[in-house]
């Protein structure tokens, strides 16, 4: 059974910065990508970041030039640095990887609690 582990939310004021991490219970490089998403008060979930298996990354167009999604190969842990924080990023954030050797296989870690203050 795989596990994903958030850590680093809470409450920050408008401007402030916050890294987000995902500790997997097996090696990344099993994934074929991993992802943030984020859920808000009556909102759908919406993608926030993805980083492929080989590296390359993608971001929604909402948080391009302000969040940053890297790993740590080493620790099976990826991460998600965001700067420039705005109120409309409040939402719990999730940890998502699908299985690269599963295709059909997803996980979803607990989500994150991230508050923006005006």
């Amino acid at each position: 059974q795989v596990q994903l582990v958030e850590s680093g939310g809470g409450l920050v004021q408008a401007g402030g910065s916050l890294r987000l991490s995902c500790a997997a219970s097996r090696s990344i490089y099993s994934f074929t990508f991993m992802a943030w998403y984020r859920q808000a008060p009556g909102k759908e979930r919406e993608l926030v970041a993805t980083i492929m298996r080989g590296g390359i990354t993608n971001y929604a167009d909402s948080v391009k030039g302000r969040f940053t999604i890297s790993r740590d190969n080493a620790k099976n842990t990826v991460h998600l640095q965001m700067s420039s924080l705005k109120p409309e990023d409040t939402a719990v954030y999730y940890c998502n990887a699908k299985d690269y050797y599963r295709p059909d296989y997803d996980y979803w870690g607990q989500g994150t609690q991230v508050t923006v203050s005006s």
